[in-house]
């Protein structure tokens, strides 16, 4: 199935793009997806302690359960005032 994928702020950066379409087994989760990208961008690895994680625009976690379109969005935290 395919989902599209949302980075923001410095994993963007580090991804060189903001959207992805990736293709995700059946039953995949929020953390197959994210497993699969710091395979693909090992440097998003030193956010994941950190990240905040949504499923079509709801704040969801790394377990949740993702369907054939939903859109999947990765967060790194906000600093600054």
């Amino acid at each position: 199935m395919t989902v599209r994928i949302r980075l923001f702020a410095r994993l963007r950066d580090i991804a060189g793009k903001g959207e992805l379409q990736q293709q995700v087994p059946q039953g995949a989760t929020v953390r197959t997806i994210w497993d699969s990208l710091t395979g693909e961008f090992p440097d998003l690895k030193d956010y994941q302690a950190s990240i905040s994680t949504a499923v079509n625009a709801e704040y969801s976690r790394m377990d949740a359960p993702v369907n054939e379109g939903d859109e999947v969005a990765f967060l790194p935290p906000v600093s600054g005032g």
